[in-house]
């Protein structure tokens, strides 16, 4: 019986699987997938560098000063691609945590007084964050929508998609990331930093922007997409060491993910710029430090640092983390599998409808996402404080927000306060704003917030101890507050502070140099102030002059505490007035699904990976926030913002993660097992089961982790999910490129490709080729009666047999009917006899711009006397294509045109004569060596 459901089950979702649309219904579906929905189309690049005259009169006249000039240009463009990735991620992260940091102050301080009204302004600061975003892609850059590294990895595999590396899709992918996460949808800004990069790298290498006049001569040096192309993977790898602050981790995702061509001297350029993106983006967090960033601290970089975690596993344990993996790759794939479906339901039906549609769609997904996050934790029972055990080390769980400076607007509204026969202190932390801020007073914090707190509420009327808060010359303060909550704070001039808090775990805040405690107090002065009617607060701090403060009725109580005195407010660390469910009342509470679904996600990943925490979540917080949030993840993919999902599917892998290490912990009963490892290992084939990164990915991992140790489990999880997940599709990226109709070239050709030939792959189609000397009017027929890029030069000898010289692109032919220098009344050709050929053009004529669109046969103007007049093709054809024999394997075919980087190859007869054979020997000649010298037997050729 059992087995008869097991088998109709699996035959069910066999049939579920088969209805969704795989990428070759996709594209059949769409029929013209090379057609971008703008209507312009994909062309692919010339990474063959064209020898024609001009580039070998060019190259003939540069000598080895030149040479020198040319490779140290490209050192310097790797420095500064690598110094403009840099901060355009760290102004991108401090715009996102500085509008996250403003967007939950105002909610939690709304809160106090009323619930409905924070909700509302929750949402609508959502709403116009992602208004923003969606605006400026569908008005300005619409190629900046998406993760944008589906397009980067075709360019680099020979396909130019318009628009995508423009410096308006540069702006509008950083001020729509900048709204989107901020707007706290789900999904992440890793990927489109990477595009961000690309862009940067391409502007750079073509000279600046031609249309925002922002170009310069000196920058105009790459006149090839060769160049371009090596500039655009520093920019890759830039991007990715900028997102997870992983230099190594980006070189590898550049040389696993995105390119489809390599050699050393790239690596040695790559590797230079992830450097300086590491060296910038740590300069930068060092300044940050410092209070120059508003809201900034730690968390707008992704580094979750579990160094302190578990520190070694058991054989037994590699059962249930290659369970993680298989979960990862069917989890994975069903991602993949979905985002396709959606995507394509969006191209077909919803964005045809226009902009407005688009922007509509973005906005209600906001609304939703808004709704989710801020209801459900309000639907969840608060969960009692693991007991302290100093042994164990285990902590309370830590509240949203607590890396990142406006933490300080969190703890503002939690008032840690305890009884004792009538005294009491109230401790509150104001926020650390320069020149002031709300609640516990003006104090400008300077240093990385690295508050390792709890979300434990005091006992009421429990405890014992007064309280005193001391100052002096601004150098220590301590607060005793009793049993329940005992939290001591020595602000040193070395910058030091700790807390202690007792039974709900311990607190360690960084304060900088002349950092001072919050409360309006002043050296040598005392404050005093009253919050409410019948509440008062007064703070010693020495002798002097004192301050006193009114927030009037309906204002928020800070602090509560008199030298001696009584206390007559009696409130939880936990507890917010009027908001009792959301926070919990109780002693020792707290809501765990709010830890991880009202938060960043930087600061949810850091709660899902923090060690030492046991049963911090329970199962049903965690499932409860896997499917909405994987829903989320689906849904929001595909729209008209820029979106990443490196951190959605970290989150995603992180939430199941630790639902298996819980049963884990439970079922070996073993205190060296941590859930945060496994919630660590979780988000690892989440990923590796979606995109299918092996190396890369890896090294990501255990960068922004600082644990090396976890390295062979993470080998594991990733090797098992990606297995798991080829089964069924390919990954993210591919399957996203061909259905935005990019023809990727994979590394490996198919199967079926070995039956065939080259002959058999041009399916018997018409050659259309060129004379020498051809007549403009031919050519504009040619060129306005189809659309291919590239034509054979044909020549007669004397004897009248045709010999193809050579191949002439589209574009030059464009640039000579544009130019019209190149006319000539004789239909012969030039004799060189009478000397060289006169060079009219400069090769950088024939030079496409990047990500452009190009010129058109319409847009050129010929008169009728133009017509009648020829060309002569032989000085700007490239004489020596690429050719190969008609019977030729086209899997031979395949591996050549994807390595070289082809554009078009040539497919002759077999040939009647060799002139000759060329072995290694020929290849290993030095400058001024004559090739006898080179000693490496050769095969001789008997006749």
């Amino acid at each position: 019986m059992l087995s008869n459901h097991l088998q109709n089950g699996i035959e069910t979702a066999r049939l579920v699987w088969s209805r969704l649309p795989t990428s070759e219904e996709v594209e059949i579906d769409q029929g013209s997938f090379r057609r971008k929905s703008d209507g312009s189309r994909v062309e692919s690049l010339d990474y063959e560098v064209i020898e024609n005259y001009e580039y070998r009169e060019e190259q003939a006249q540069r000598g080895r000063l030149y040479v020198g000039y040319y490779v140290g240009v490209k050192w310097f463009f790797a420095l500064l691609i690598g110094v403009g990735t840099g901060f355009a991620a760290v102004f991108i992260n401090i715009a996102v945590e500085n509008f996250a940091g403003w967007k939950f102050a105002a909610t939690f301080a709304i809160i106090q007084n009323s619930y409905l009204a924070g909700f509302m302004v929750y949402i609508l600061i959502n709403l116009v964050l992602v208004f923003s975003s969606v605006f400026i892609i569908t008005q300005f850059a619409p190629a900046a929508a998406g993760s944008g590294i589906p397009e980067i990895k075709g360019y680099l595999n020979g396909v130019d998609t318009p628009g995508i590396l423009l410096f308006r899709t540069l702006i509008g992918k950083i001020f729509g990331s900048i709204g989107s996460v901020g707007g706290g949808l789900a999904l992440g800004k890793e990927g489109p930093l990477v595009h961000i990069g690309a862009c940067i790298a391409s502007l750079l290498g073509q000279g600046g922007s031609t249309k925002y006049h922002l170009r310069s001569r000196w920058l105009q040096v790459f006149k090839s997409d060769r160049d371009r192309r090596d500039l655009v993977t520093c920019g890759c790898a830039a991007g990715v060491a900028a997102a997870f602050r992983a230099p190594v981790g980006g070189v590898l995702f550049a040389l696993e993910e995105v390119t489809s061509w390599w050699r050393s001297q790239l690596m040695w350029r790559v590797f230079f710029t992830s450097a300086i993106v590491a060296v910038v983006v740590r300069t930068a967090m060092g300044w940050c430090k410092s209070g120059n960033c508003g809201h900034f601290g730690s968390g707008g970089f992704i580094i979750w640092d579990i160094s302190g975690g578990q520190e070694d596993y058991s054989f037994a344990e590699l059962l249930p983390m290659a369970v993680i993996g298989v979960i990862g790759g069917l989890l994975g794939a069903l991602f993949n599998q979905l985002t396709l479906y959606m995507t394509y339901w969006r191209r077909q039906y919803l964005h045809k409808k226009g902009n407005r549609v688009k922007i509509i769609e973005v906005c209600l997904i906001s609304l939703i996402t808004s709704v989710i996050s801020f209801g459900l934790p309000l639907l969840r029972n608060c969960s009692p404080c693991p007991e302290s055990n100093a042994s164990s080390g285990i902590e309370c769980p830590r509240p949203p927000g607590m890396y990142g400076n406006y933490v300080n607007f969190v703890l503002v509204l939690s008032i840690w306060h305890v009884r004792e026969g009538g005294s009491g202190i109230g401790l509150a932390w104001g926020s650390s704003r320069s020149g002031g801020g709300s609640g516990g007073g003006g104090s400008k914090v300077k240093g990385e917030s690295r508050i390792r707190s709890t979300w434990c509420s005091s006992r009421r009327g429990g405890g014992s101890g007064g309280g005193t808060t001391d100052t002096t010359d601004g150098d220590s303060s301590t607060n005793n507050l009793g049993t329940g909550g005992i939290s001591t704070i020595d602000l040193r001039a070395d910058g030091s502070s700790t807390r202690d808090s007792g039974a709900c775990g311990s607190s360690t805040r960084d304060l900088g140099a002349d950092d001072s405690s919050t409360g309006d107090s002043r050296v040598g002065g005392s404050s005093t102030r009253d919050s409410r009617a019948g509440e008062s607060s007064t703070r010693d701090s020495g002798t002097g002059g004192s301050s006193t403060r009114d927030s009037g009725a309906g204002g928020s109580s800070i602090g509560d505490s008199r030298t001696g005195g009584s206390s007559t407010r009696d409130s939880g660390a936990c507890e917010i007035p009027g908001d009792e469910t959301f926070y919990c009342a109780k002693d020792k509470e707290y809501n765990d699904l709010a830890t991880i679904f009202f938060n960043t996600q930087d600061d949810a990943i850091r709660n899902l990976f923090s060690a030492k925490t046991f049963h911090e979540y329970s199962a049903q917080s965690l499932l409860t926030f896997l499917v909405m949030f994987y829903t989320l993840a689906v849904v929001t993919f595909g729209t008209a913002v820029p979106a990443g999902q490196f951190v959605p599917g970290i989150m995603i892998g992180s939430t199941y993660g630790r639902l298996v290490g819980m049963f884990v912990v439970n079922f070996y009963k073993k205190l060296n097992i941590d859930e945060g490892t496994y919630a660590l290992l979780g988000a690892a084939s989440f990923l590796g089961g979606s995109m299918r990164m092996t190396v890369s990915l890896c090294v990501i991992m255990v960068e922004i982790t600082n644990n090396l140790k976890l390295l062979p489990l993470i080998m594991l999880v990733l090797l098992i999910s990606k297995a798991v997940g080829d089964a069924f599709n390919e990954g993210l990226y591919e399957e996203q490129a061909r259905l935005r109709g990019i023809p990727l070239l994979e590394s490996k050709p198919k199967y079926h490709m070995r039956k065939r030939t080259a002959k058999e792959a041009c399916r018997n189609q018409k050659v259309v080729y060129f004379p020498r000397v051809v007549k403009v009017e031919d050519v504009v027929s040619i060129l306005r009666s189809n659309k291919h890029n590239g034509f054979p030069v044909v020549d007669h000898t004397r004897s009248g047999e045709a010999l193809v010289i050579g191949l002439i692109l589209r574009s030059h032919l464009l640039v000579l009917l544009q130019s019209k220098v190149d006319f000539q009344h004789s239909p012969l050709p030039f004799d060189p006899r009478g000397g060289s050929l006169p060079i009219r053009h400069n090769f950088s004529e024939f030079v496409k711009p990047v990500s452009s669109k190009g010129m058109f046969i319409e847009e050129i103007h010929l008169s009728s006397d133009d017509l009648e007049m020829y060309i002569d093709l032989a000085p700007f054809l490239n004489p020596s294509p690429y050719i190969v024999p008609e019977d030729m394997s086209l899997t031979k075919v395949y591996n050549l045109f994807r390595q070289l980087g082809l554009r078009h190859i040539f497919v002759v007869p077999r040939a009647s004569h060799v002139i000759g054979l060329i072995t290694r020997k020929d290849l290993l000649i030095e400058e001024n060596e004559d090739s006898a010298t080179v000693e490496l037997q050769s095969t001789s050729v008997r006749s």
